[in-house]
């Protein structure tokens, strides 16, 4: 059954108007009055069975008849700082980062990305890594849209997240374990520095092509991160953190 996102507010037995993107996929579809679609928005979570009660030329109205209280997340929530990748690269992560559970993706302003944004060019690229992300869970069956944060520098990231970066608390609860992804000497396998961290919430740093600066990775490893590496072969910046997410999530 087609899945469609949709932020308005969902209650069996009412009539609601699909967003434009959605009404448009529908009428692709040649979907007709009657026919069963899925919907999943922010607010209650899970996801709707809904049934189209209008086709007009640029506008559909679907009535929610049945609410699931499903959740396909997986098990513990990793958090990945992405350096940002050249050309459709990006795009092809946030994508299969989405996929793969990630809980939130940023977008780093790495001294070796390529691709420079601020002001309204920074604004276009948001939205348009949200809009990927939500069709990625439109695809996959997530009924929870990953947090997109705005492109920003690492130094402002660390600025802004002193929670995230907190020592652990005396009862050992709810505990971040952040990861650097380096090629420096005497870095851990991943499995080996999350052996001993449950499901507990996971920050996971990883440069752009070329890798993250000295000075980066150096602040990095100020505020706590634990270097580690992914094998013996080096891998693409955007195929690097999805790696991770697998190794992580998949279980």
């Amino acid at each position: 059954m087609p899945r469609f996102h949709c932020l308005s507010d969902l209650a069996i037995g009412t009539e609601i108007e699909l967003p434009v993107g959605a009404a448009r996929h529908v009428q692709v579809l040649r979907l007709q009055p009657g026919d069963g679609i899925t919907l999943f928005g922010d607010h209650a979570g899970g996801e709707w069975e809904a049934s189209i009660t209008h086709m007009g030329r640029s506008s559909v109205r679907v009535q929610p008849t049945a609410h699931h209280a499903i959740e396909r997340e997986a098990p513990r929530a990793i958090h990945l700082l992405a350096g940002i990748t050249a050309n459709e690269r990006m795009d092809w992560l946030v994508e299969k980062a989405t996929e793969l559970g990630a809980a939130s993706i940023t977008p780093l302003l790495a001294e070796h990305s390529v691709l420079k944004l601020k002001g309204e060019r920074a604004d276009k690229k948001w939205a348009h890594w949200q809009a990927v992300a939500v069709a990625a869970c439109e695809q996959c069956g997530r009924n929870r849209i990953p947090l997109i944060r705005p492109a920003l520098r690492l130094a402002d990231w660390l600025a802004a997240h002193p929670a995230a970066l907190a020592a652990a608390p005396a009862d050992n609860t709810a505990v971040t374990t952040r990861l650097l992804l380096s090629l420096r000497p005497g870095t851990q396998s991943l499995h080996s520095a999350t052996a001993a961290t449950g499901s507990g919430p996971v920050l996971f740093l990883s440069g752009p092509e070329g890798g993250l600066s000295n000075a980066e990775e150096a602040l990095a490893l100020q505020h706590g991160f634990t270097p580690v590496t992914l094998g013996s072969r080096v891998l693409r910046a955007e195929t690097a953190p999805l790696a991770a997410l697998a190794a992580l999530t998949l279980c």
